[in-house]
């Protein structure tokens, strides 16, 4: 990293500006008279909120609600028991990225447990090494577990487009890529919050990563449509304190908008190159299960029918059991916000990043995660 680029960073967490921004949002905050309740939807967010504390500098102020955080937390089960099973056929490969790996299935078994009974498994940094391995080892089938938000699937149709243009037979996608703002509409419309009043949520901290390819656009309609404002951040303590500033600013105006807060990075109409790679490689599933938030209507994405020869699922046959998740882990209502990782009687205790029992404990960005890394001394 150059220097110039090590000082744009830390300039992001300067204690000074830190300070006098907390000022005038705990300033607006009295004008406002409440403590106002935001969902950040992505789990890096969570953790810049955990790890520089800035949910006690603003402890009454604003309630940090974490939302679906990463794709892994959002991983079902039975996506999970499939790539075990695949994995467990002799003349097969299975790839994926890191995390995924020590996610449990049903049977209490990850893709790494089942590597150490005999499984080729392999941990990838890019869904390009894939190609690679399926060059290296022409008598197996490559299967990669692709996973991820907008962010990642134009890398995954990279992979795809150029295994059709190498004429490579023995590589194959299994697709678990779903879409942020189909969740986020799932989310407005759940009974907890629209009927119940059990989460109250005033607004979102977008999602930054995601927001690079998709742009501002898509989050208009929940600013207008549910009347939440929107302010996309990047991931320093500035970034998230700004934007909870901008969220605040909009709540004692009366107004909903989406304000974009992270202009060095994302547009308008995002990355339209990745959108239309994207579109030329995968459409919309009718459904998709995701964990703790149900089945959710043309929220992920599958491969389309000119490329269904790369796609694992056209390709395998696979009977699995009903999946059965572990009866004590509340993921699910973390997910939702509904609960936090600290009512779960598992946390810190049976679960824990090095035994993780649940997808938020087991990923690096997951809730669960980010307070037994950062705040599991208070909880104690």
């Amino acid at each position: 990293m150059r220097v110039e680029e090590i000082s744009i960073f830390e300039a992001y967490k300067d204690k000074e500006r830190v300070l006098k921004l907390s000022e005038k949002i705990k300033k607006l905050s009295e004008k406002i008279g409440r403590t106002v309740n935001i969902m950040e939807f992505c789990g890096g967010h969570t953790h810049a909120i955990m790890k520089y504390g800035i949910d006690q500098l603003l402890k009454g102020v604003v309630r940090f609600i974490h939302g679906p955080g990463c794709p892994v937390c959002v991983m079902p089960m039975q996506r999970i028991d499939l790539a075990i099973e695949l994995a467990k056929r002799k003349d097969v490969i299975m790839c994926s990225y890191g995390d995924l790996l020590r996610v449990p299935g049903s049977k209490r078994k990850s893709l790494l447990n089942v590597r150490a009974e005999g499984a080729d498994v392999r941990m990838v940094y890019s869904c390009l090494d894939t190609l690679k391995i399926a060059k290296e080892n022409p008598d197996k089938k490559v299967i990669f577990f692709a996973i991820g938000f907008e962010t990642t699937t134009p890398q995954t149709a990279v992979l795809i487009k150029k295994a059709k243009e190498e004429g490579i037979k023995n590589l194959f996608v299994v697709s678990n890529h779903v879409i942020t703002p189909a969740a986020i509409q799932h989310i407005l419309n759940a009974p907890e919050i629209r009927e119940i009043g059990k989460v109250e949520i005033d607004a979102f901290i977008g999602p930054g990563h995601v927001s690079v390819i998709i742009g501002t656009k898509p989050y208009h309609y929940f600013a207008e449509e549910f009347q939440k404002p929107v302010v996309i951040a990047g991931f320093e303590p500035l970034n998230v304190l700004k934007a909870v500033y901008l969220i605040l600013k909009q709540i004692y105006k009366g107004r909903a908008e989406v304000k974009n807060n992270y202009t060095r990075f994302v547009t308008y109409k995002g990355n339209l190159k990745a959108q239309n790679l994207v579109a030329e490689l995968f459409e919309l599933r009718k459904e998709f299960e995701w964990r703790g938030l149900g089945t959710i209507p043309y929220s992920a994405l599958k491969i389309r029918k000119e490329y269904e020869e790369f796609d694992a699922e056209k390709v395998f046959e696979v009977e699995l059991p009903e999946p059965k998740e572990h009866p004590a882990c509340i993921c699910g209502k973390v997910i939702r916000g509904v609960a936090r990782p600290t009512d779960c009687k598992l946390f810190g205790t049976v679960c824990t990043p090095s035994n993780p029992l649940g997808s938020c404990m087991v990923s690096s960005e997951g809730a669960c995660a980010a307070y037994y890394k950062y705040r599991r001394a208070l909880v104690q």
